[in-house]
C-alpha cells in the first residue's frame, strides 16, 4: 500500500506541475494565432488599398483627358466621342426651355460649380468658350485652327449654324463636330437673341468654361491665343457695349408699351458681339421677365440683338461690365451694316492700326491700368482675306505657320 500511495503522489505531482507548462503553451499559441491573423489582415488591407489607389489614378487620368465636367441629368441623351485629337461630340435632346432651366440650377449654392468657385478650387482648369454664330460654314476656319493650335484644354468651341447646313470640317479642325442643336435664325428678329442664349447655355454646361466670347463667321483674332486668354481671364469684368443713343436709331426704337418695367432712361444700345464672365452669362440665361417684354415689343426697326442685352446689363448688372466691346467694326460708311474687308485691305499697317489705335482702362485683378489693347477681335472679313491673313499672321498676329 505504501508503494502504491507513493506512486500516486508522484503522478499527482507531475500532473500539477505540468499545468503551468500547458497554460504557457496555450498562451504562446494564442499569441502566434493573433500575429498570424494580424499579418493576414494587414496584407489584405494593403492589397485593397493599392487596388483602390490604382483605380483612382486610372479614373483621374480619364477625367484629365476629358478635362471638363459635363452637367447632364440621367434623362438627357448625351453622346461623347473622343479621338486622338481630343475632339468631343456633344449632342442632347433638351428643348430651349429645358436647357435654360438646367442652366439656372447651376447658380444655386447646391451646384458643384458654385461650391468649387466659392471655395477657390485652384485645380479647376479655366477655359474660354468661343461661340460662333453663323448661317452656314466658317470661311476663316483655317485661320482659327492656327490660332487655337497648341492650346488644347484652355478653350471650348461652340457653333450655332442653320440646321440644314452639312458640316464639312476635317477631323483635325477644332470645329469638327462642334455644332450645337440649332434653329433657324432670321436677321432683325428675336431669333438672333435666341441663338445667342442657346450658345451661352450650351457653353455653360461645361463647368470649366469661365469666359464666353460671341463671334461671327467674319471675325478674326487680332492677337495670339495666349495674349487673348490672359486678357480675358485676368479680369472679373465682362465686355458688353452699352450706351445711350438719343437719335432715332437709339431712343427712337424704344416702345412706350415696355413701361413701367423698362423706362426710356434705361434704354441702351450696343454691339451684339460680347464677351462675358460665367456669372453674368448665368444671369442672362435666367432672365425671363425682360426677355418676354423685348420679344413682344421690340420689332423692326427695333432690333433686339442691339438692345436686349445692353439694356438688361445696364439696368441690373452695370457694375459687372466694363461697358465696351472687344470686337472692332468699321461703322464709318453709311448704311445698316458695317464695312466689309476684302483681299487688298489686309496689310500689316491696316491690322496694326486696329490693334493699337486707342488706349483704354483695363481693370485687372487687384489693379487698374491703361492698356493699348482695347479690342481683341475684328470683323467683317470676307473669305478672300483668308490667304493674306494666313500669310501675315505669324509676324503681325503672332501665330500660324
Amino acid at each position: 500500500m505504501g508503494i502504491v500511495d507513493q506512486n500516486s503522489k508522484k503522478e499527482e505531482h507531475l500532473l500539477i506541475s505540468s499545468k503551468p507548462l500547458r497554460l504557457i503553451l496555450l498562451q504562446n499559441g494564442s499569441h502566434v494565432l493573433r500575429s498570424l491573423f494580424f499579418i493576414i489582415g494587414f496584407s489584405i488591407g494593403l492589397f485593397l488599398c493599392l487596388q483602390l489607389k490604382a483605380f483612382h489614378m486610372s479614373s483621374t487620368k480619364t477625367q484629365q483627358t476629358l478635362r471638363s465636367t459635363l452637367l447632364f441629368n440621367h434623362s438627357t441623351t448625351l453622346e461623347i466621342k473622343q479621338d486622338q485629337s481630343q475632339t468631343q461630340v456633344l449632342q442632347h435632346n433638351m428643348t430651349d426651355q429645358e436647357l435654360f432651366s438646367k442652366i439656372s440650377s447651376l447658380s444655386s449654392p447646391s451646384s458643384s460649380w458654385f461650391w468649387r468657385r466659392h471655395n477657390n478650387d485652384a485645380k479647376m482648369v479655366i477655359k474660354v468658350a468661343f461661340m460662333f454664330l453663323t448661317g452656314g460654314g466658317l470661311p476663316l476656319a483655317d485661320l482659327w485652327d492656327k490660332f487655337f493650335e497648341g492650346h488644347e484644354g484652355f478653350y471650348s468651341i461652340y457653333v450655332h449654324t442653320n440646321p440644314s447646313f452639312q458640316e464639312h470640317y476635317p477631323e483635325t479642325s477644332v470645329f469638327y463636330s462642334r455644332s450645337i442643336p440649332s434653329q433657324a435664325v432670321y436677321w432683325g428678329t428675336s431669333t438672333m437673341v435666341d441663338a445667342e442664349r442657346r450658345l451661352l447655355a450650351n457653353a455653360l454646361l461645361d463647368e470649366s468654361n469661365q469666359r464666353f466670347v460671341l463671334l461671327s463667321d467674319s471675325c478674326i483674332p487680332l492677337f495670339n491665343f495666349t495674349t487673348i486668354y490672359d486678357y480675358l481671364t485676368g479680369t472679373n469684368l465682362s465686355y458688353i457695349g452699352s450706351f445711350d443713343d438719343p437719335r432715332t436709331p437709339g431712343r427712337g426704337r424704344y416702345n412706350p408699351k415696355m413701361f413701367p418695367q423698362i423706362n426710356i432712361t434705361h434704354w441702351r444700345k450696343g454691339s451684339q458681339w460680347f464677351e462675358t464672365t460665367r456669372e453674368l452669362a448665368l444671369r442672362i440665361i435666367e432672365d425671363t421677365v425682360y426677355y418676354k417684354i423685348f420679344d413682344q415689343y421690340c420689332k423692326p426697326p427695333c432690333y433686339m440683338d442691339e438692345h436686349y442685352i445692353p439694356t438688361l446689363v445696364h439696368m441690373l448688372y452695370g457694375e459687372m461690365s466694363s461697358n465696351r466691346s472687344l470686337t472692332w467694326v468699321d461703322w464709318s460708311r453709311a448704311g445698316p451694316h458695317p464695312a466689309r474687308f476684302i483681299w487688298p485691305d489686309v496689310t500689316d499697317e491696316f491690322l496694326n492700326r486696329i490693334r493699337f489705335t486707342d488706349e483704354c482702362p483695363y481693370y485687372g485683378r487687384g489693379e487698374n491700368v491703361t492698356s493699348s489693347k482695347c479690342v481683341l477681335f475684328a470683323r467683317k472679313f470676307t473669305e478672300e482675306t483668308l490667304e493674306p491673313l494666313l500669310r501675315i499672321s505669324p509676324l503681325v498676329l503672332g501665330f500660324g505657320p
